[in-house]
């Protein structure tokens, strides 16, 4: 039997953030409240206004958002909001949660935040009003 070296480091997987082939159409509108919106998938086009303190994305109709595909579990994921910001936690899904690229357990969300679910690519856009409080 060879010897396997055990000095191997872990390396991160990180998927690219620009996708040329679904643009993101809520970038410079103007919105009251932050808004999820579905740029890759079954339901591209779909916009969901995050107006609760809690939103549920799952396979499961009852889910404040509603993503029916296979991919997606039936309690996939929750988004929280209060004065501190909005984070994202992953509930113990089969595919996970990726935020920007690297899967999460949880994670802050912040404007132009990319969140991939199963076969979805869902943006996260803060309002406008958050953004100006921000400087963005």
């Amino acid at each position: 039997m060879a010897n396997i070296e055990q000095n191997e480091t872990t390396r991160v997987f990180r998927m690219p953030l620009s996708d040329a082939t679904a643009p993101d159409l809520m970038k410079s509108a103007q919105i009251p409240v932050p808004v999820l919106s579905i740029i890759k998938g079954p339901q591209t086009g779909n916009n969901f206004e995050l107006d609760a303190s809690e939103v549920t994305l799952g396979r499961d109709p009852s889910n404040t958002i509603f993503l029916n595909d296979m991919t997606v579990s039936r309690s996939h994921a929750k988004i929280l909001r209060n004065a501190a910001g909005t984070l994202i936690e992953d509930l113990g899904s089969l595919n996970g949660t990726w935020v920007d690229g690297a899967i999460v357990n949880s994670a802050p969300l912040h404007d132009g935040s990319s969140v991939q679910i199963g076969t979805f690519t869902l943006i996260y856009h803060e309002s406008t009003a958050e953004r100006i409080e921000t400087g963005e």
